[in-house]
């Protein structure tokens, strides 16, 4: 599979050729990622579209990047006027949009809803409206058995999805990739953790037996261009990654920068798991094994109602997906993954 990925990547050049990409949240990690990669590798494309509501970082992005194929959009997923007028003429929507911290959600759940799943909703009903031919989504491990605000808002985020998979007009195409812990990204822990060793403080850590898994940001787009370029309607991507421990990722990072490790145990707090699940029981039974992904297709049984509650399927019941059964990294493994992420760049 890593193979014809290669293939597939080195054959995309001409991927968006003259075709109008809309990036919402796009001044986020993701954004300014995707864009780097698409300059970086060459990539054709007509316009990119940038749809934020973060003024000032919309001017850092379009003073560093001084292209004027890159448009910059103000505006809020919640507000369908203002989501609709943005898609206008738009090819390819790739949706990184969203409230991520869990404790803000946790305090304002009801911000999550309006983003997360009512942003959504708005962005579909636009697309439908603008003749968009396929959007790709940006879901999250905690969508799976969820226990914070966040993760639920995610995971009915990821319902309404493939609900509307089945009821969109046919020329628009809806996909879902979701992944772990991206390595620097808003809401990691890996810069905090960075933060206080620098500054000799002691790292605050919730278990030191708490997994997380471990994914770069070139990894996620190349996940997101993987089921932009192989997605059916109603797909769902999960790319397979490493774990480590929190107390072995804290170590790799004291280890980076030579300092002694001081850690202030705090304990699990409201709304975090001791180990991240990108793949439940029951989605294991269905997923299909792509060698370094996994897929979810479109179950159109449940169109059916009759069919939906007299026919099942007779499997046995697999192991979750979990970051304490995938691959376990030790500190020199962390610490090559770390700085593979360029986490250390800035830092």
């Amino acid at each position: 599979m890593q193979k014809s990925l290669v293939l597939k990547l080195s054959n995309m050049k001409n991927l968006f050729k003259n075709k109008i990409i809309l990036i919402t949240g796009g001044t986020g990690s993701f954004g300014n990622e995707f864009i780097n990669y698409i300059i970086n590798n060459k990539i054709s494309f007509k316009f990119i579209k940038i749809f934020s509501r973060d003024e000032k970082k919309q001017h850092d992005m379009r003073e560093k990047l001084n292209n004027d194929k890159i448009k910059f959009i103000i505006g809020d997923i919640r507000d369908y006027q203002s989501i609709l007028s943005s898609v206008r003429d738009v090819d390819y929507v790739f949706h990184a949009a969203a409230l991520k911290q869990v404790p803000s959600c946790e305090f304002f759940p009801e911000e999550a809803v309006k983003t997360n799943i009512l942003g959504t909703e708005n962005l579909i009903k636009a697309a439908n409206i603008s003749k968009v031919k396929k959007i790709v989504f940006l879901s999250t491990d905690k969508a799976v058995s969820p226990i914070n605000a966040m993760g639920m808002s995610k995971a009915l985020m990821e319902k309404l999805i493939i609900a509307n998979s089945r009821n969109t007009n046919k020329n628009l195409k809806l996909c879902i990739t979701r992944y772990g812990n991206v390595i620097g990204s808003r809401g990691s822990v890996i810069p905090t953790f960075i933060s206080q060793i620098k500054k000799n403080k002691a790292l605050t850590i919730t278990n030191s037996s708490m997994t997380r898994f471990l994914m770069t940001l070139n990894e996620a787009i190349k996940l997101v261009l993987f089921a932009f370029n192989n997605g059916k309607n109603g797909d769902l991507f999960i790319q397979k990654s490493p774990a480590a421990t929190i107390e072995t990722i804290s170590k790799a990072i004291a280890k980076k920068y030579g300092k002694s490790l001081k850690i202030k145990k705090i304990g699990l707090r409201d709304g975090e798991k001791m180990h991240e699940t990108l793949l439940s029981q029951e989605e294991k039974i269905i997923a299909k094994d792509l060698g370094d992904y996994f897929k979810i297709a479109l179950d159109e049984k449940s169109l059916n109602y009759k069919k939906y509650f007299n026919i099942g399927r007779n499997v046995s019941i697999s192991e979750t997906y979990s970051s304490n059964n995938t691959k376990i990294l030790n500190i020199s493994e962390t610490l090559s993954i770390l700085n593979k992420s360029q986490v250390f760049k800035n830092n």
